[in-house]
């Protein structure tokens, strides 16, 4: 069996076994629960009642967080020549196409957002296989298929995440980091929670929120009181 660090230790000792805290409380409570010597990352973990095996039940938007994510995120705009002083004004870390187009084919994913037109989607499809499994083929519902390119990179850069269910029927996401003011991370957080519960699909019955649950990177994991969003 591993052993437990005494900071881990510390860090369990901290938080109330079969507590549910509310969203404020939590967001204070995981500032002091970080131990890293690095920036730690604050991520939100909502399991869903949806089955997301079914079409009619899968849970996936998009949403910008009021103090963005804390992350340099780094985005490459696919687009032909006349787009890219547009991306290059709007602060795109990379824009071409045809030479980014081999780079991914060759393996290279250096990249946290991908962002093209329609017009070049063929060759983008065709990067499918290497952007897929990554989770960063661009779509139009996510924003990242758009004409509007300067728009879309200025709402990347300024916090706009997405997310999706997974097979499990977990929302997994990164709202903040560490370093953020508790307010902010509670008010970061609170927005992702309301656009999933505005996103809930009419086929799902039941309870939709099973749970909800705030950690950072390496700390425990704190339950939070839906009723609090």
């Amino acid at each position: 069996m591993a052993k437990i660090s005494k900071k881990r230790k510390e860090a369990l000792a901290k938080v109330e076994k079969d507590k549910v805290y509310a969203l404020n409380e939590a967001a204070a409570l995981v500032k002091e629960l970080t131990y890293t010597k690095f920036d730690a990352s604050i991520d939100l973990d909502v399991r869903l009642g949806v089955d997301p095996r079914k079409a009619n039940q899968m849970v996936r938007g998009v949403v910008t967080l009021p103090h963005g994510t804390g992350k340099q995120v780094r985005v490459l705009v696919l687009c032909t020549p006349d787009k890219e002083e547009e991306a290059k004004a709007a602060g795109a870390d990379y824009y071409g196409l045809d030479e980014y187009v081999e780079k991914i084919k060759g393996g290279w994913t250096d990249i946290d957002v991908v962002i093209t037109m329609p017009s070049v989607m063929p060759k983008v499809g065709a990067l499918g296989k290497v952007l897929g499994p990554r989770g960063l083929m661009p779509n139009p519902k996510t924003g990242t298929v758009t004409m509007e390119i300067g728009k879309a990179v200025q709402e990347v850069k300024a916090g706009k995440i997405d997310f999706k269910v997974d097979k499990l029927g977990i929302v997994h996401a990164s709202v903040a980091k560490a370093s953020f003011e508790a307010g902010k991370i509670a008010e970061n957080a609170r927005e992702l929670l309301q656009t999933i519960v505005k996103l809930k699909p009419s086929a799902a019955k039941g309870t939709y929120i099973n749970s909800i649950y705030m950690s950072s990177t390496m700390s425990p994991g704190i339950k939070i009181d839906p009723k609090s969003i």
